[in-house]
């Protein structure tokens, strides 16, 4: 054999041995479970669900972080019954809350009753202990019974009487919210918008997609919708799910550009509130959890700036003269977006 074939040899396993390693790299974090069962649960959901699927990757992704959502949107767009979809898909706990007026912090987090046998007062679980929590109109109830919520969300647990109860993990909260009707309601405040991961717009479906919501409805015929739904994810496999998503790699460089892109929002001299370092806690997680969607190990700068507006829009303000010219949040965080430099 000629010293031209031998090299050419050497040089074919020389590649392929690299390729391997290419392979392995890739490969660090196995996400083949991960990706299977994201695939099932939208399977579930858009059984029932015509498009949307900008709103359904967000509470996926949502999921995956370990985060709570705000889902907004003008009335019967499917916010509620894609939150209680999602539950159904998912096999752990479930509780619907229905947010009103009257309704008191007791009612969501428990209350201490006396029990005339034992004489003593035992604790009584609200409808807050649960895996996941669906909060309808979550503006609807006054700011005490709001506030209720600033521990369990932030925390995972709630402190009564002095007794502190952890709740089973995972915790998620799903709210929503009508953008358009204000009377009765009582705006969110900054405090409790804070701990929100995503605040995920709703928008009406196209021509295409009104056509098949009218056709299924054709044919269920009285039937109930939710009842084809089938749960497949068990709180174990989330759990592993989340642990695997936190083990995600993200370069220095993608954290730098997180930092620039939220420094950006603190001195935008359109913004009267700018970004804490909790929104960039949010980013940083939610880009994990897209990059852990899309079957890779690691972060990219699409992921980040897929995540940036669902973070960001609920936690900065306009200053007062540019909302009476109609900008938004939304507008201003892209333009923060394309000005600052992606990182190669």
């Amino acid at each position: 054999m000629s010293d031209a074939s031998e090299s050419n040899e050497e040089a074919l396993v020389n590649n392929e041995s690299q390729d391997k390693a290419d392979i392995n790299f890739k490969n660090r974090i196995d996400l083949t479970e991960l990706k299977e069962g994201i695939e099932l649960i939208k399977g579930e959901i858009s059984k029932v669900i015509v498009g949307q699927k900008e709103m359904i990757d967000m509470l996926i992704a949502s999921i995956l972080a370990n985060g709570h959502s705000l889902i907004e949107g003008v009335p019967g767009v499917a916010k509620t019954i894609s939150a209680k979809l999602l539950a159904k898909s998912l096999d752990i706990g479930f509780s619907r809350i229905q947010f009103t007026p009257d309704l008191m912090p007791s009612d969501i987090l428990g209350t201490s009753v006396f029990n005339m046998k034992t004489s003593d007062f035992e604790f009584k679980e609200g409808p807050i202990f649960s895996s996941m929590i669906l909060i309808d109109e979550i503006n609807r109830a006054p700011a005490k019974t709001q506030a209720a919520l600033f521990e369990v969300m932030e925390e995972r647990q709630i402190t009564i009487d002095g007794q502190k109860f952890e709740m089973d993990l995972p915790f998620i909260v799903l709210a929503t919210q009508n953008p358009v009707e204000q009377e009765g309601t009582y705006r969110l405040p900054e405090a409790q918008l804070d701990r929100f991961l995503f605040k995920i717009d709703i928008d009406y479906p196209n021509v295409e997609e009104e056509i098949e919501i009218l056709t299924r409805e054709q044919h269920l015929k009285g039937a109930v919708k939710t009842d084809q739904i089938k749960a497949h994810l068990t709180k174990s496999q989330i759990s592993n799910f989340q642990n695997l998503v936190e083990q995600i790699l993200i370069e220095s460089h993608l954290l730098k550009y997180i930092a620039d892109m939220i420094v950006n929002t603190r001195n935008n001299p359109f913004l009267y509130l700018g970004a804490s370092p909790r929104a960039s806690i949010a980013i940083l997680k939610a880009s994990k959890a897209f990059a852990a969607m899309n079957g890779r190990d690691f972060v990219t700068p699409e992921d980040i700036k897929r995540a940036a507006i669902p973070v960001l829009q609920h936690r900065v303000i306009v200053t007062p003269e540019r909302e009476m010219e109609g900008v938004t949040t939304k507008q201003i965080i892209k333009q923060i977006i394309e000005a600052v430099e992606i990182p190669r």
